[in-house]
């Protein structure tokens, strides 16, 4: 890997329990290891915009998080909160369940409507389509639908799915997506092994909740 796999990371705390001192803590983990972005509930964007100010790391935060099933309409209210709340970064849940009933003109208008209000505003869309529940050909439906698009990123997972991120999604997804649409991998990922795994086979950017772990596993991994 040319960079540190801390550049690579979302530094993720998403828990419905975390807390002001919570994202306080996270934002200067962050700072201090300079990590590519927090990625925080939209509730504490400004928070932690706050402490981020002039430091270079991003704050990212989700949009219909985490089962992707809320209306078009809140998505572009959540959206438009987040943005004026200072998130720089979207990660956006696609609505599984019209995924698995084939609507893909559902699908496709709400991913318009959102990229284009994120992209106005110069911010950065990850969209996220959960990719552990989906089969093969759905995932490659999603590489070809998105793929069209100016997405930014295609994201795997919420990490609150029974199955996160894998080796294989990642490498599918890189296979089949233009180049200029990076992937992050998420859900899962709390060892440095299966970080540079995930790396290698083509993510871009990490979501991460054990960064540190795999921080620490990386210099017992990498001779200093």
């Amino acid at each position: 890997m040319k960079d540190p796999v801390a550049s690579y990371i979302d530094h993720t705390l998403l828990k419905s329990v975390c807390t002001s001192a919570d994202i306080d803590r996270l934002c200067q983990e962050a700072v201090e290891i300079q990590f590519a972005a927090v990625c925080i509930p939209p509730y504490l964007v400004k928070r932690a915009v706050g402490n981020l100010k002039n430091t270079g790391v991003k704050t990212a935060t989700v949009i219909g998080f985490p089962m992707g099933y809320s209306s078009v309409d809140s998505k572009i209210t959540e959206t438009r909160e987040a943005i004026a709340d200072g998130a720089e970064e979207l990660d956006v849940v696609i609505n599984i369940i019209a995924l698995k009933n084939n609507e893909w003109e559902y699908l496709n208008d709400e991913m318009q409507k959102l990229l284009t209000l994120i992209h106005e505003k110069a911010k950065v869309i990850k969209v996220i389509v959960e990719s552990g529940v989906l089969t093969r050909d759905e995932l490659l439906r999603c590489c070809a639908e998105y793929g069209r698009m100016n997405i930014d990123f295609m994201k795997t997972s919420t990490g609150y799915a029974d199955k996160g991120a894998s080796v294989s999604d990642v490498q599918l997804m890189r296979k089949h997506l233009p180049s200029k649409i990076k992937i992050k991998a998420s859900g899962g990922i709390r060892h440095y092994a299966f970080a540079a795994e995930l790396i290698a086979a083509g993510a871009g950017r990490l979501g991460c909740s054990a960064s540190l772990q795999i921080l620490e596993e990386e210099k017992l991994t990498i001779p200093t």
